[in-house]
């Protein structure tokens, strides 16, 4: 700290244990010059509320909190915004707070944003000033907006890029691997990352480690082997965009109109019976011309 003219605030020290067992005891305190620290329940670094857990409940609580008094404000003024400065609004005070340092929240169920991603689909409504009932997936589409499970999985895509080119932090480059084969294979060429092995211990799932490989991996090999950053955000985006919204909105239309399936199960139902009814009839009328 010394290097960097740094002073440290004892007041503002904080003390906060991040156990690999949630069984681990931590009824300990740590002594800091005058002060002396006892661990607690969550701490903010940076505008981030870090919880020992690493569910970052708080964090995503306290957010979405925020995110619903600012669009409360912007309603009370919406009769009087056109659609573009609501957008604006919208996205520099709004949206700019659900991408910031979304990357931690890789690998959490969706349960866990659905805070967030509510907080999105009112966003929305209100830059269209529609009511509550209003389907998000066509706002989401004219805005050209991700969805919060998108914007996670693009900004940590971005970084995994950044960190394969060279560009991102050096902290990073210790995180992943790329997988070479130990032969001469069509796959080398594929940019692909080694998935680290999980044994036992189910929150590894989360860890940016092993979340982002299978997410590269699973990437089209034309995108992993962009030649620059900027076509790899165009076609990541594209990618994210078709598979989150574009895909879903089929799969609705599909489910709100099934008479054509009742139709054709219908068509195969009737066959088997209307070519019974044709033997039939031919049978009796057979047997009627003998009796004659």
């Amino acid at each position: 700290m010394k290097k960097h003219h740094l002073q440290l605030k004892l007041g503002k020290s904080e003390l906060l244990v991040i156990p690999a067992y949630p069984s681990i005891n931590q009824n300990f305190t740590v002594q800091l010059s005058s002060l002396t620290l006892m661990p607690t329940k969550t701490a903010r670094n940076l505008g981030v509320i870090l919880d020992e857990g690493l569910t970052f409940t708080d964090h995503i609580s306290a957010t979405a909190r925020s995110c619903r008094f600012i669009l409360y404000n912007i309603k009370k003024i919406r009769p009087f915004l056109t659609k573009q400065a609501t957008q604006i609004l919208v996205q520099a005070l709004v949206i700019s707070k659900l991408d910031y340092c979304n990357s931690l929240l890789s690998g959490l169920p969706a349960s866990s944003i659905k805070p967030l991603q509510m907080i999105q689909n009112a966003a929305a409504r209100l830059v269209f000033n529609q009511p509550k009932t209003t389907h998000v997936t066509p706002l989401f589409i004219s805005l050209h907006w991700l969805p919060v499970a998108a914007r996670i999985k693009f900004k940590a895509l971005m970084l995994t890029y950044k960190t394969l080119s060279g560009t991102a932090p050096s902290y990073l480059n210790s995180l992943l691997k790329a997988y070479i084969p130990s032969r001469n294979l069509r796959s080398t060429s594929d940019r692909r990352l080694v998935v680290p092995t999980q044994r036992g211990v189910r929150s590894l799932s989360r860890i940016f480690t092993h979340t982002v490989p299978q997410w590269w991996n699973a990437l089209l090999i034309s995108i992993r082997t962009a030649e620059s950053l900027t076509i790899f955000k165009k076609q990541l985006k594209t990618h994210l965009f078709r598979d989150h919204l574009t895909n879903s909105l089929k799969n609705k239309n599909k489910k709100k109109n099934p008479q054509t399936y009742t139709y054709t199960s219908t068509l195969y139902t009737l066959l088997p019976l209307a070519s019974l009814l044709k033997t039939t009839m031919r049978r009796w009328t057979q047997t009627t011309a003998w009796m004659l």
